[in-house]
């Protein structure tokens, strides 16, 4: 029977400190090897070069060999190295975590001491306890993950998120479980979220409407008419423009920092991509071929004889119609609609980040970030991919021509 299964039996806790460098870990096992002991448990950390490992055995004992003469051996071994060494006696394994557990990512830029002491204060607050530690990403933004037991994960989300708006922090609680790493559809806005533009503003511009289309975008905004009719009423507009203005529009369209990082990433992970858009197919068929994305569904602008006629045709996505797209993509994917990943930053957005197991508010509206399950706050959209647990490092790995910064 095992430590972990039995905890009356005697157990050594060797802890080694000291400057970093390769075959520590190997010739502490080593030197333990000549005791017969069982390895119960093993944990390292390496920090600006310097190393805490820490080995849970079985004593010596059980194997009919002295305890002090591991003891002695061990510390010899390590002052040969220049390290220190501390040996704890006990008995069984590790206390067993608590129930509901989570990962908890925290974004910060930067990531402040009394940022930490807040988020970590309402943890325990809240019954969690704080069980590993892991940081996931260094730049552009300080990004550190905790896994934490003993709590829900929906009332530790929303304990969170009260703190995370109080103290400038993006923070994301998911619970913790084998989904977390299995294949995932990310649905994404297009307009002010994988790009910068909004489109409908950059045809106006060269129909020499800006002015007319921002009021209606105002009214919009006002709650004074719905997303179908300010997108009517907007469309409109553009009556009689020609059609060779769409691949100037496509020029100018420019992608949010670190969307392509994100997109090539979320690829070869093996993640499925798409996008939904209130803006209009002419723009995003052209994303979806550049970026390699799996989806793309948007509004499509009606055009006769080379001129736009100022309608929309087909299906209109609107608030419920991106919703209903993020659902459809996950059934052709063959993805749960719990693994799947939704990020917008406007109202029209909601239904879609309420629908997907993971909604992220990016550089939000204020009534957006609040209904979300998590926001991000910073320019940069691959900080996302923290947020799924992905380090910055394997980011690296994956994304085979360089990160964007």
């Amino acid at each position: 029977m095992s430590a972990s299964q039995n905890s009356d039996v005697r157990t050594l806790l060797v802890k080694i400190f000291g400057k970093d460098r390769p075959g520590i870990t190997a010739g502490l096992f080593d030197t333990l090897a000549a005791y017969s002991v069982d390895v119960v448990d093993i944990e390292q950390v390496v920090s600006r070069g310097r190393l805490v490992l820490c080995a849970l055995v079985t004593s010596p004992a059980a194997a009919g060999a002295d305890e002090g003469e591991l003891r002695a051996t061990v510390h010899s071994w390590a002052e040969s190295l220049k390290l220190q060494a501390e040996i704890i006696s006990g008995t069984g394994d590790n206390r067993p975590r608590g129930s509901g557990r989570s990962h908890v990512t925290v974004l910060g830029h930067p990531l402040t001491a009394e940022a930490t002491a807040a988020i970590t204060a309402r943890i325990t607050a809240v019954g969690g306890n704080i069980d590993r530690i892991l940081r996931l990403a260094k730049y552009p933004v300080t990004a550190i993950e905790f896994t934490v037991s003993g709590t829900g994960t929906e009332g530790l989300r929303t304990a969170l998120a009260t703190e995370s708006s109080e103290i400038g922090v993006d923070v994301a609680v998911v619970s913790a479980g084998l989904h977390r790493r299995a294949q995932r559809l990310v649905v994404m806005d297009v307009d002010s979220t994988l790009i910068q533009d909004e489109v409908i503003e950059l045809f106006a511009a060269h129909a020499g409407c800006e002015a007319e289309v921002a009021e209606v975008t105002a009214a919009a905004m006002r709650g004074e008419l719905d997303f179908e009719q300010s997108l009517h009423a907007r469309v409109a507009l553009l009556k009689g423009l020609d059609a060779s203005v769409v691949e100037k529009v496509r020029s100018e369209v420019r992608m949010t920092p670190g969307a392509r990082t994100l997109i090539r990433t979320l690829k070869r992970l093996g993640f499925q991509v798409g996008v939904v858009s209130g803006g209009f197919t002419q723009v995003t068929d052209d994303l979806k071929e550049r970026l390699g994305l799996d989806f793309a569904s948007a509004n499509t602008l009606e055009i006769v004889d080379g001129k736009l006629t100022g309608r929309v045709t087909g299906e209109i996505v609107d608030r419920a119609g991106k919703a209903r797209l993020l659902r459809r993509f996950a059934a052709e994917a063959g993805v749960p609609l719990a693994q799947t990943v939704a990020i917008g930053d406007g109202a029209n957005d909601l239904d879609m980040l309420n629908a997907a197991g993971l909604g992220v508010a990016f550089n939000a509206k204020p009534v957006v970030r609040e209904a979300a399950h998590t926001a991000v706050n910073v320019p940069f959209l691959d900080t996302v991919l923290y947020l799924l647990g992905i380090t910055r490092e394997e980011v690296e790995a994956a994304d085979g021509e360089g990160a964007e910064h």
